[in-house]
């Protein structure tokens, strides 16, 4: 099993460049099984969930063409109701995609129930009520069966704007007849550019990036073009990275028009950034205090539907705020297992108080101290890497491929920064 060793209290200095969006990277694959046209896709990230994506369409008779490692052509000419591999969709939450193109298609799917990150109970319900909503047949016997004769466009309430949720319901309703109203839908960055991917291959959506979705079914689909957008969460980790070391760090092509409420939530960490053009520069005279309520009470993070804080980036600033001034209460009401990796900073020397499993209470600054840890998600991974950097000492993080499944070549972009890490077999 590979392993990080870092050498924390080295401030990053430097720039770098984020790798494509995972969250879009994972939908927009999916989007390309509904047509029998190649399409394009550029800035691909080389994560682990996205080659596990690939090969999930390639099982059910996708082609991938890499044209260069970040470019791929995928064409689906003929697909195949294949079982997909339970292995993969045990390693992949963004497994369950693949059931809206397929039956939209395809017209079946065997699915077995999807993995990814253990943050929680990650229901599936509003996936299969969109789907039946549309005129999908599901049923459920250790996997899932989807099957359809031809969808029909409908008004669809989802019962909470779940991300991926909404991805299915789009893809599944571009190519259905007559009209979708998808209320409730989620309005992520990714959410928007797999809209924008499906209409620049011929799909009628409208209200994109708003909460009602519009969509006017049309007979088919053709071949496009697209260019994944930088990775948002990629980027604040940087941030977050550049903050706790005291670092110079210029992150080009950031995608600043996606960043503005989390700019806020960072500025009552005490952290700040300046905006040139498409590029963000983090200053080595952060603040890193904590900014109390207008009353002087403890103020607190509370995670929410976008644009307001994503539980993505929970742990990075739990992991800020263990460095900041202050006492700060972190509220992620979405996931019952998020908090859970904050045992692992209290053991590096942070003031943590867990109140529940949904709510912390972090009392900064202290000095953390290198120690041997454990990724336990893709984030929370990731925030311990950000511990790491800011401790005293050598810390080893175990279980790293945890953090490749989200982040391109973490270890080469820090080092880059002048961080001191290495990736060891342990």
């Amino acid at each position: 099993m590979e392993e990080f060793v870092i050498e924390g209290g080295i401030p990053l200095r430097g720039e770098i460049v984020p790798a494509g969006n995972k969250n879009a990277a994972l939908p927009l694959l999916a989007a390309c099984l509904l047509t029998n046209e190649p399409v394009t896709l550029h800035n691909v990230p080389r994560i682990r969930d996205v080659l596990d994506m690939r090969h999930l369409i390639e099982s059910v008779g996708a082609q991938v063409e890499e044209l260069d490692p970040t470019t791929w052509r995928i064409a689906s000419r003929t697909l195949r109701p294949a079982d997909l591999d339970l292995n993969l969709c045990r390693r992949i939450r963004a497994s369950i995609l693949i059931a809206g193109p397929m039956t939209a298609r395809a017209g079946e799917l065997r699915l077995p129930p999807p993995g990814g990150d253990v943050i929680g109970r990650r229901r599936l319900d509003t996936h299969i009520l969109a789907l039946q909503a549309l005129g999908a047949e599901v049923t459920y016997e250790r996997m899932f069966h989807f099957q359809s004769r031809g969808l029909k466009g409908a008004e669809i309430l989802m019962d909470e704007a779940s991300v991926t949720a909404t991805e299915n319901a789009v893809m599944a309703a571009v190519t259905a007849s007559g009209d979708t109203v998808i209320h409730n839908a989620a309005s992520e960055p990714h959410v928007q550019e797999l809209c924008q991917l499906l209409n620049a291959m011929g799909a009628r959506i409208n209200e994109i990036g708003s909460n009602t979705l519009h969509i006017a079914g049309v007979p088919h689909l053709h071949g496009g073009e697209f260019t994944i957008g930088p990775d948002y969460l990629e980027v604040l980790s940087f941030v977050g990275a550049a903050a706790v070391t005291h670092g110079e760090v210029r992150i080009r092509n950031a995608g600043v028009r996606y960043l503005v409420m989390v700019a806020e939530v960072f500025r009552r960490l005490g952290v700040q950034w300046k905006v040139e053009g498409d590029d963000i520069l983090i200053n080595s005279e952060q603040p890193l205090k904590v900014v109390s309520d207008l009353d002087g009470a403890i103020p607190e993070i509370k995670t929410n539907v976008w644009p307001a804080y994503p539980t993505d980036l929970i742990s990075i600033a739990i992991t800020i705020a263990t460095q900041a001034s202050g006492s700060i209460l972190f509220h992620d009401w979405m996931y019952s297992g998020r908090m859970y990796f904050t045992d692992k900073l209290v053991g590096m020397g942070a003031r943590i108080i867990l109140c529940d499993p949904y709510r912390c209470l972090v009392q900064g600054p202290t000095q953390l101290f290198g120690e041997r840890l454990e990724s336990p998600d893709i984030r929370a991974g990731m925030a311990l890497v950000l511990a790491a950097l800011a401790a005293k000492g050598k810390s080893k993080i175990r279980n790293i491929s945890q953090i490749d499944r989200g982040y391109e070549n973490v270890e080469g972009k820090l080092r880059s920064l002048g961080a001191s890490i290495e990736r060891v077999r342990g």
